[in-house]
């Protein structure tokens, strides 16, 4: 598995090896329970085979280590937080968590434990009996959908950068929705059946038997144990925010005071950022990139208090000799003040609320497209302006809806050509709207050209380069007369690699980048490395005679 999954804290990789054991442990015995659905037999046979493995010494260690890790780590991740507020995602996380040990210790209170100390014969028709007749039951099966939610989270938390993950994403939802399912629908068949035998006096006797029902004395003792397994889980959850409360006011009393030239002052806990800072009062405060250190936007001039700072980073300080920052210049996302400075941000917007957000743009993943026509200077010698800009907007007419019936948008013109850019949810449907629309223009191009031979013109040919980056998409312009555009290294990918189209005589060259992330399995025999003027490193693409074709691969 990819390396880059298990980075993190020590904290954060046990966790995930924690809940790793645990999910794969809940999913075999939902199984087992759905198994219910069909025979008693199927039931307590997969049961036998999942205790050969699970109760054996070395796995039951194995298994309850990791139960107590990653609860306590959990309890553990909520005294270090900053603060509660979270993500949805991460906070529905964080409280089924909560609850399933109050569910969860009753579950191996009765089962695991009562077999240790009471030889009670824990089968599946054991449980089903002692929680049918009440609400248990519906808190049990409750349980169930806590664990499997909470573990479906977990891991979509984990695996969702991954490159694999979001091509399986479709298939496993109907995974995760059938294996509950099916173990609540197992639990019922079997429950029924289970409690038609015990309502016969002569079968219960049977079972309590075969069972070794526990005594009322003996189920006294496990509710005992039960309550005070609860309250310690109480105790230890009461800790963690209390620890989180008191780091809280300790950071309050460890403060820091920070003064905006031309701006406010506030005081904010040390260990944040600087840009953490602006953010977290509300104070404008330019970041292109979002806070990661790939751009300089957010830089300051630290007139007050730089020498309390540490140096910067290797990555800052490459970012700040790339833009030749002057003395005393910092990156506010990477700078954490623990003593008071004054500091003034080099770029802030001049004008209103909505001219400061639009230009600052945003940083996205998306493919772009870059068309111009073949022989275009030489097609059009000789003839009237008037019939040169007549053919262009015949020929924009015909291609261009191709592009934006796919979701693309031509961010410009130029002459003969365009750029266009498809600005999807992710970086995935992106890349599959710029492979479809560079079919579609060239299906719509065919169409195009018989026209023009049923009229005795030549035919147009085309050259396209398509590629998928990091783009910044934002205003570029003077306030009240700036336009909506794109810019990046990802543009000029696109537009070298139509430029070697001419070359190689083909229709499109597409970045193996693209078609990596749309998932594009055809003939990937043809690809090639292209060395292209203004780009810092090789760029392997894929030249396609005629972009209909490939659109037909990716039918198919």
């Amino acid at each position: 598995m990819n390396s880059v999954l298990w980075q993190g804290s020590w904290a954060t990789r046990l966790r995930i090896g924690s809940g790793l054991i645990l999910f794969t442990f809940a999913i075999f015995h939902f199984i087992n329970i759905g198994l219910g659905l069909f025979h008693t037999d199927y039931l307590h046979g997969m049961q036998d085979g999942r205790k050969a493995v699970t109760r054996h010494d070395v796995t039951s260690v194995i298994l309850y280590v990791a139960l107590l890790f990653h609860s306590g780590l959990a309890l553990y991740s909520i005294s270090k937080r900053r603060t509660l507020r979270m993500p949805f995602s991460t906070g529905l996380q964080v409280v089924l968590g909560l609850l399933i040990p109050l569910q969860l210790i009753s579950h191996i209170v009765q089962t695991r434990y009562a077999h240790e100390v009471f030889n009670v014969n824990d089968e599946m028709g054991y449980i089903i009996i002692l929680m049918w007749p009440s609400n248990v039951i519906w808190t049990q099966s409750l349980l169930l959908l806590l664990v499997w939610i909470h573990g479906c989270i977990g891991l979509h938390m984990w695996l969702r950068l991954s490159r694999w993950w979001s091509k399986t994403v479709p298939y496993l939802i109907g995974l995760a929705v059938f294996i509950p399912s099916f173990a609540l629908a197992g639990l019922l068949t079997e429950g029924r059946r289970l409690w038609t035998d015990f309502a016969d006096p002569f079968l219960r006797d049977q079972y309590i038997e075969h069972y070794n029902w526990p005594t009322p004395e003996e189920f006294q003792a496990l509710f005992s144990v039960k309550n005070n397994a609860l309250l310690a889980f109480w105790i230890a959850l009461g800790v963690s925010l209390a620890v989180y409360v008191l780091r809280k006011l300790w950071r309050r009393r460890h403060s820091v005071r920070v003064k905006y030239v031309e701006g406010p002052e506030v005081v904010a806990e040390k260990g944040m950022t600087l840009l953490e800072i602006s953010q977290a009062n509300g104070i404008p405060h330019t970041a292109l990139c979002g806070g990661k250190g790939r751009c300089t936007t957010c830089r300051v001039i630290v007139e007050d208090g730089a020498a309390n700072l540490p140096d910067p980073s290797p990555t800052e300080a490459r970012s700040l000799a790339a833009v030749s920052a002057p003395e005393g210049a910092r990156l506010a996302c990477q700078i954490r003040p623990t003593e008071p400075i004054t500091a003034f941000r080099m770029f802030r917007s001049g004008g209103g609320r909505n001219r400061a957000h639009a230009s600052q743009g945003q940083e996205r993943q998306l493919a772009v497209l870059f068309l111009d026509m073949r022989g275009f200077t030489a097609r059009t010698t000789g003839q009237l302006p008037y019939d040169i800009v007549f053919l262009l907007n015949r020929f924009f007419d015909a291609i261009v809806p191709a592009i934006t019936a796919d979701g693309g948008v031509v961010d410009k013109y130029m002459g003969d050509g365009l750029l266009a850019v498809f600005e999807t949810s992710d970086a995935k449907s992106s890349a599959r709207a710029g492979l479809r629309a560079a079919a579609d223009v060239s299906r719509a191009l065919d169409i195009f050209n018989r026209q023009l031979e049923a009229e005795g013109s030549p035919r147009i040919r085309i050259g396209m380069g398509l590629h998928l980056g990091d783009l910044v998409l934002g205003e570029i312009g003077a306030a009240g007369n700036a336009a909506r555009t794109i810019i990046g290294d990802a543009v000029n990918v696109a537009s070298r690699l139509e430029a070697e189209t001419k070359a190689l005589g083909v229709e499109l060259l597409v970045s193996a980048e693209l078609l990596q992330e749309a998932g594009h399995d055809g003939d990937m025999s043809g690809l090639r490395s292209f060395n292209l003027r203004g780009v810092t490193r090789p760029i392997p693409a894929l030249p396609v005679p005629s972009a209909a074709e490939l659109g037909t691969e990716m039918a198919a």
